[in-house]
């Protein structure tokens, strides 16, 4: 069977196609888990290849950069368990916020929130991350 070109182009039109939201959440989360990949893998350079400029500057090298998320966000960089929570897309997409929801290896619950900065070639970079002891454990 053989589609007409002109059926083909009004399908395409009227195909849906995702929003530059979606792209920026897809996007975005696809960093935040190839960054917690690599911490996983003790890779330095790939972890740090994911941070934004600003954060860059702040450590200067792989190294600096490794052993600060070692002291500072354990949680993130060996996570027992993790599940994306709620997103937040700001300007069209130019900033986005995920909430990750961590067990420790410890057993212990922790919320991340990830900042993540579109960059001038459309790609996304960590631009930070908070991260608090999360006592309201909901359960099962």
């Amino acid at each position: 069977m053989r589609i007409s070109p002109a059926l083909f182009a009004m399908a395409l039109i009227a195909w849906p196609l995702p929003g530059l939201a979606d792209n920026a959440v897809e996007g975005s989360r696809r960093v935040v888990e190839k960054q917690i990949e690599a911490f996983l893998r003790d890779d330095a350079a790939a972890a740090y290849a994911f941070a934004a400029p600003g954060i860059q500057a702040r450590y200067p090298d792989k190294d600096s950069f490794f052993d600060m998320v070692k002291k500072s966000y354990q949680p993130v960089y060996k996570p027992g368990n993790y599940a994306f929570g709620r997103t937040q897309t700001i300007d069209d997409g130019a900033m986005v916020l995920h909430e990750l929801l961590i067990e420790g290896r410890d057993g212990k619950d922790w919320k991340a929130v990830y900042q993540l900065l579109r960059q001038p070639d459309g790609s996304y970079r960590i631009g930070g991350v908070a991260i608090v002891p999360e006592t309201d454990t909901k359960g099962i």
